[in-house]
């Protein structure tokens, strides 16, 4: 059994969602068994507070280490713990089959403006994020990997195959789907798929699947190229005013070593 705790100052926000569909079903068929712990739990004053002001100023509030650090020691979690943070990889299917594979998985749910860095670095093996966006709080994203995560156990789907034929199970991007009708407001299904020749219709995926995959590469590299282009222009940014703030400096020294003469 997979054994999934999650760390969250918010444990009722599971409470619906792991009910139903296939994350209850693979509890139901002993396959997964969900701990919410909370956070607050690990708290030590009477507001059962979590977060503090950050050192060196700024705006927003980050979570303390010590709630995260105790409870993990409490429930006695190993590896892998799981960080939500959009700073972290992004979460892929291959880390959801890993996961599958595993007895136990435990998401660390920040919220706030930050979790406190020694969380990343002396608590969690690892950080992942679902994408390069900021959502409210860790929650939504230790639901999307604990979905794509529990479907890929034994009894979780009625039919294990629909998952093998999922975007990213040893393939790129998945071909179209159609259901009836064959045609719908004049808008028709390809004539392969319902012509009979199964033959047809495999090679017909396999290229409209490799058609995406290339599609979706191309969008991605794109991506890449706009940001390496903005982080170069902000490492030119900080170096002008590193530049700037040496002369200043230099400027200072001198007129002080001008005025001691």
């Amino acid at each position: 059994m997979l054994r999934i705790n999650v760390v969250t100052i918010f444990p009722d926000f599971f409470a619906g969602p792991l009910g139903l569909s296939i994350p209850a079903r693979a509890a139901g068929v002993g396959g997964v068994s969900y701990n919410i712990v909370d956070l607050r739990t690990y708290t030590h004053d009477r507001h059962r507070t979590v977060d503090d002001y950050p050192f060196g100023g700024g705006p927003g509030m980050v979570m303390k280490p010590a709630p995260f650090f105790e409870a993990i020691e409490d429930i006695g979690v190993k590896a892998p713990i799981v960080l939500l943070s959009p700073r972290g990889r992004k979460f892929v299917h291959a880390d959801a089959l890993r996961f599958a594979a595993g007895n136990e998985l435990t998401l660390l749910c920040g919220h706030y403006k930050d979790v406190d860095e020694r969380v990343a670095q002396h608590l969690a093996t690892e950080e992942l994020s679902l994408g390069d966006f900021v959502l409210s709080g860790g929650e939504p994203a230790a639901l999307a990997i604990i979905d794509a995560t529990v479907r890929l156990l034994p009894g979780a789907m009625g039919d294990i195959d629909s998952a093998r034929t999922d975007s990213f199970y040893d393939r790129g991007i998945s071909a179209p789907s159609y259901s009836r009708p064959a045609s719908y407001r004049d808008l028709a299904v390809p004539e392969v798929l319902v012509g009979g020749d199964h033959a047809k219709v495999a090679a017909w995926k396999d290229a409209e699947s490799l058609r995406r995959t290339r599609e979706a590469e191309a969008r991605d590299r794109a991506e890449w190229i706009e940001r390496e282009r903005v982080i170069a222009a902000r490492e030119a940014a900080i170096a002008d005013a590193e530049r700037a703030l040496s002369e200043k400096a230099a400027k200072k020294a001198r007129r002080k070593r001008k005025g001691a003469r």
